[in-house]
Parts: C-alpha cells; sequence; structure tokens
C-alpha cells in the first residue's frame, strides 16, 4: 500500500480538512452578495490582526514573488535610491526587482547563517537618502529570521525611508505588527503559514505608503497599482480583476482558525514545535544552518553528515512518505529543509522525525537508537 504524503517544505505547507473544504466549494460569482461580504470580513480582518488599522490590506490573486513587485512598485520611482537588505537567496531576489524597474540599489548582505545587524542598518542609512529599505523577515534559503522589530525601531530615524518586509515565510507564525515595528509594507503568500494553498498574496500598506503611492502619480504597472486595487478593497462588491473566489473563502477560515487560535498563541506554538524540532534531528547527527540566535521557527535548514548523499536521502524520505526540500545555491546538495509551519501539526512533526530516521537506517547513516529523535521531541514539548 502507498503511503500517504505528507508535504514538511517551506511551502504549500499541511492544508487542513476545513481550508480544504473551502477551497472545494461550488463556484460563486464575485459579485455575490455572500461572497462580497465574506472578501470584505477577510480584508478587514487580516488589517486588524496585523495592527493596519489606518492602512490597507490587500488580498490579490497572485505569489509572493507578485507581492515583492507590488511593495516597489507602489513606493518607488525610477531613478530611487533602494536599500536591500539580504539574508540570502529570496532577500537577493530584491536586487533584479528594482534593477528592472531602475532604481539604484545599495545591498548588505550576511553570511549564510546569520542576519545582517540593525547597527549595520543604521550606519547603511545614514549615508544617503533612500526612497525604500527591503528586509527580509524569514529567508528559506536559510532559516534566518531578521531582527525586524529592532531594524523598525532604526527606520523611525529616517521618516522618508519606506521599510517594506517581506514576510512570505514569517507571517502568522513569527511576530509582525504594522504599528509597531513601523512597517510600511509587508506582505506574504497563502501557502505559507496561513496554512492554504498557493494563489493569493497578501500585502498591507500603511497610511504612508499609500501616501507615497499617491505622490508617485502614473507608475508604469498595471495590475500591480495600489490605486487599482484600493477601489476594490474598499468595497469588494466592485472589479478589477476576477478574485480567486474559492481561495478567498480558504483563506477566510484560515483567519478564523489564527482568531480562534490567537495570534500571540499562535507565535508561542511555532517557538515551542519549531525548538522541539531542531532539537529533534539535530540529536541525529544533523547540523544547523543558521547561527542559534537567528533560527527561525517556520523552518529550519539542516546540514548532512557522513557524506550522506541528499538525492538518496531525499528519496527514501519520499519512499517514507515524507516531502522535504533540498537546500538552495551554494548549500544544494549539503543539506536539506524541513518546513514546521502553519497548520502543520504535533502528528505531521512526529511522522517526519521518525521517517528521517528510517531514512537514516536505510543508508546506514542512523547512529542512534531507533525512535531517539521522536523521543528528543516528546521530551521537548512536554515541558
Amino acid at each position: 500500500m502507498k503511503n500517504k504524503k505528507v508535504v514538511m517544505i517551506p511551502g504549500p505547507t499541511p492544508v487542513v480538512r476545513s481550508i480544504q473544504d473551502q477551497m472545494g466549494r461550488e463556484v460563486a460569482a464575485f459579485g455575490d452578495p455572500e461572497f462580497v461580504k465574506d472578501f470584505k470580513e477577510v480584508v478587514d480582518d487580516l488589517n486588524e490582526l496585523f495592527n493596519n488599522r489606518n492602512g490597507k490590506n490587500f488580498v490579490i490573486a497572485a505569489t509572493g514573488t507578485f507581492g515583492m513587485e507590488m511593495a516597489i512598485s507602489n513606493t518607488c520611482k525610477r531613478g530611487d535610491n533602494v536599500l536591500i537588505v539580504s539574508n540570502g537567496f529570496f532577500g537577493d531576489r530584491f536586487i533584479e526587482i528594482c534593477k528592472r524597474k531602475g532604481l539604484n540599489i545599495d545591498v548588505i548582505s550576511a553570511p549564510w547563517g546569520r542576519a545582517v545587524s540593525p547597527a549595520e542598518v543604521d550606519e547603511a542609512l545614514g549615508k544617503k537618502e533612500y526612497a525604500a529599505m527591503t528586509v527580509t523577515h524569514v529567508d528559506t534559503s536559510t532559516g534566518v529570521s531578521a531582527p525586524i522589530k529592532e531594524i523598525g525601531e532604526v527606520i523611525k530615524k529616517y521618516p522618508n525611508t519606506m521599510y517594506i518586509v517581506d514576510g512570505v515565510c514569517s507571517t502568522a507564525a513569527e511576530p509582525e505588527d504594522m504599528e509597531g515595528m513601523n512597517i510600511d509594507v509587508l506582505f506574504t503568500g497563502s501557502q505559507k503559514a496561513f496554512g492554504v494553498s498557493p494563489g493569493l498574496t497578501m500585502v498591507w500598506a500603511s497610511k504612508k505608503a499609500l501616501e507615497r503611492r499617491e505622490s508617485l502619480g502614473d507608475i508604469p504597472e498595471y495590475y500591480a497599482d495600489f490605486e487599482k486595487w484600493l477601489p476594490i478593497m474598499n468595497d469588494t462588491s466592485k472589479y478589477f480583476a476576477t478574485p480567486a473566489i474559492n481561495l478567498v473563502w480558504a483563506l477566510k477560515e484560515s483567519v478564523r482558525i489564527i482568531k480562534e487560535e490567537g495570534l500571540e498563541n499562535r507565535y508561542q506554538r511555532h517557538i515551542k514545535y519549531g525548538r522541539a524540532v531542531q532539537k529533534a534531528v539535530s540529536s541525529l547527527g544533523f547540523g544547523i544552518l543558521a547561527d542559534e540566535d537567528v533560527r527561525a521557527t517556520t523552518l529550519t535548514n539542516f546540514l548532512y553528515f557522513d557524506d550522506i548523499n541528499d538525492q538518496e536521502f531525499r528519496s527514501a524520505m519520499l519512499e517514507n512518505g515524507v516531502v522535504v526540500a533540498g537546500a538552495l545555491a551554494g548549500y544544494a546538495g549539503k543539506a536539506f529543509r524541513l518546513g514546521h509551519m502553519g497548520n502543520a501539526d504535533e502528528n505531521d512533526m512526529i511522522v517526519a522525525i521518525a521517517m528521517i530516521e528510517k531514512s537514516l537506517m536505510k543508508l546506514g547513516k542512523l547512529k542512534t537508537a531507533p525512535g531517539h529523535g521522536v523521543g528528543v521531541f516528546l521530551s521537548e514539548i512536554s515541558k
């Protein structure tokens, strides 16, 4: 009998039955009064959840990468200076986006496994005036979590610089507060910590960011233009482009789950289970790419030991019913990435750890007694 697949990658993440049910509903017209009401509730709830009461949230059929473009398109014009704070592969993705926009960029990077410090950000911002600064909260290539709260304190000194946070692998799992952290634009994708299938980007724009967009006049972008979407987010009965109706319903269910759990409880759950997974898997001999003080709670990049072959290991995992991701760039073949975010539960994590042990056993690389890693995980979550 074939094993059921448990997807434990940095996204898409496990989708619970109640969210799946919403995606499987009979489709409705985007002007249906019930859908219009549901869409409005989603937009309003997302704004409230992440403390953006003076700004606006956009829920759009697109991906997290589109959220990156939307953030830049609406805050910068050709010739502006942008500071890119990069802690890995996805931080670097802003480089090409900004170059295509005709922006002047400066990049400050940390070695993979470390994070750029607030002091380094402060020093860079003090050298010239920047229209915007981008920071990836959690970079999935490294498993590093940036100190966005502390950087948010630094940005107070530079009121003309838009603070853009890439929350694709963090929003709804690691603490984010638009007004409390002085964030001007935050974006994420539906398939990460929200636990919905891919297909939606959610972008939060502060009042200051909306004012910046207005000051730019006409911009070359069309689908990405805040001003095209504002009338719809203010009145969801209006039309600009067809919304992803069933995904919006799924997102509404996801938001209901988040509100029921409570954001703070959700953050604490990610800390508890993320750290337990990290201790359990590292107890089997794996290293961790991210330094301990900057480790994300949403995913971990585990470094191989004893010349484990990446393809053989991940193939063994797949045979055992668990999907994990390969590492990126210079770490390709040297590590695997394990997601533990969103609606992934205790059982998903126990299965993943047990199958890591079983795969190591198949490869002749298991150094502990079978069940050791699972025991560490259970011990950690019982504390």
